[in-house]
C-alpha cells in the first residue's frame, strides 16, 4: 500500500504543480472524454489509445508518479479486471464471429478478449490521470478550483463549499486510510492475525478484525478533523477569503488549447467514423502526433523562460 498514489500530494515544482487547479480539472475531463469515446474498429482504438498512453506517460514523469505507484493502486483491481475477462469471454455478443480458440466446445472470441483488452486500457488510463491530478494538486487549490467550477449554482442556494470541500477530504483522506489499513494489518499480525493463508471462515475473521478497528480509527479522525476545523472558526456558511488566488498563466493557456485539441481529435475520428483503410488518416494522424510533440516543447521552453524571468524579477 506504501505504493498507492492516488489522493496523495506529491510536492515538486514540476511544470504541471504550477497549473490552475481549475485548467487541470478542465484538462482531466477533456482527456478522460478522450480515453472513454469509442471508435469503428479495433484498430483504430488500440492506435488512440497507445497514443493517449504515450501521451499520458510523458505526463506522469513530469509528475514525478512512477509506474511503479500506478501497479500499486491497480493492486485493488485485478479482481475486477479478471471478473470482466470472464464475464466478456463467458457472454459474448451475438455480432461476434472470429473464434480464438475453444475450451472444450465452449468457443472463446477475439472480439472478446479485445474488449476486456479495452475496458483494462481504459481503466489504467483513468487512474493514471487521476494520480496525476492529486499527485500535482493541493487539496486546498482543488477544493477551490471545484468550488469556482460550481458557482453558477449558488444562485439555487447549492451548498457549493461544503460540496466541494467534502470531495477534496474524500480524495486527501484515501492515502490517509490506507495507511492506517497498513499499520492495523501488521499489529494483527503481530498478534496471530493471518491474513494470507487459511479457509474461509479463517479468512472472515481476519477481514473483520481489520474492517471494525479500522471504521472506529475513521470515525475518531472524522470527529478530531470536525474539531480542528471548528477550533479554527470554520464556517462553511460564512464569507470566506483565500491567502493563496488562482492565477492562469501562458501554461495554462497552451494546456487547455491542447487537451481541447485531443478531445476534439478523438471526436472527429469516431464521429467520421475513420478506419486504417481511409486515405487521408494515416497522414493527418502523423501530422497530428507532431504538433503535439512540438505544442508541447515549445510549452515547456516558453514556461521556463518566463518562470526564469519572474524569479529574477523577484530577485531583484
Amino acid at each position: 500500500m506504501k505504493n498507492f498514489a492516488l489522493g496523495r500530494y506529491v510536492p515538486y515544482n514540476s511544470f504541471l504543480h504550477r497549473l490552475d487547479p481549475r485548467n487541470k480539472l478542465f484538462c482531466l475531463v477533456a482527456l478522460m472524454i478522450a480515453v472513454f469515446y469509442g471508435y469503428s474498429s479495433w484498430e483504430i482504438t488500440f492506435i488512440v489509445a497507445g497514443c493517449l498512453f504515450a501521451f499520458i506517460f510523458v505526463l506522469m514523469m513530469i509528475a514525478h508518479v512512477s509506474f511503479r505507484q500506478l501497479f500499486g493502486s491497480l493492486k485493488a483491481m485485478w479482481f475486477l479486471i479478471l471478473f470482466l475477462l470472464i464475464v466478456n469471454c463467458v457472454v459474448p455478443s451475438s455480432q461476434y464471429v472470429s473464434v480464438a480458440f475453444y475450451i472444450g466446445n465452449f468457443p472463446i472470441y477475439w472480439d472478446s478478449i479485445l474488449q476486456s483488452l479495452k475496458i483494462i486500457i481504459r481503466l489504467v488510463l483513468m487512474l493514471s490521470l487521476t494520480m496525476i491530478l492529486t499527485a500535482t494538486t493541493k487539496p486546498l487549490d482543488l477544493t477551490n478550483a471545484l468550488e469556482w467550477y460550481m458557482a453558477p449554482l449558488k444562485i439555487i442556494r447549492f451548498p457549493v463549499h461544503e460540496i466541494a470541500m467534502t470531495i477534496s477530504l474524500a480524495l486527501r483522506l484515501i492515502s490517509t486510510l490506507l495507511e492506517e489499513t497498513e499499520q492495523i494489518m501488521k499489529a494483527q499480525s503481530s498478534r496471530g492475525v493471518d491474513f494470507k493463508h487459511g479457509g474461509l471462515k479463517t479468512k472472515i475473521r481476519a477481514v473483520v478484525s481489520l474492517i471494525v478497528p479500522l471504521f472506529v480509527s475513521s470515525f475518531k479522525r472524522s470527529d478530531e478533523l470536525a474539531d480542528a476545523m471548528t477550533a479554527r472558526g470554520y464556517n462553511p456558511r460564512a464569507k470566506r477569503t483565500r491567502y493563496h488566488k488562482l492565477t492562469w498563466s501562458f501554461a495554462d493557456t497552451s494546456t487547455f488549447i491542447l487537451s481541447a485539441a485531443i478531445m476534439s481529435g478523438v471526436i472527429v475520428i469516431s464521429s467520421l467514423a475513420f478506419t486504417i483503410e481511409t486515405p487521408t488518416f494515416i497522414p493527418w494522424f502523423i501530422i497530428a502526433i507532431f504538433a503535439i510533440i512540438f505544442w508541447m516543447i515549445l510549452t515547456g521552453i516558453i514556461d521556463r523562460y518566463l518562470l526564469e524571468r519572474r524569479n529574477k524579477k523577484h530577485a531583484l
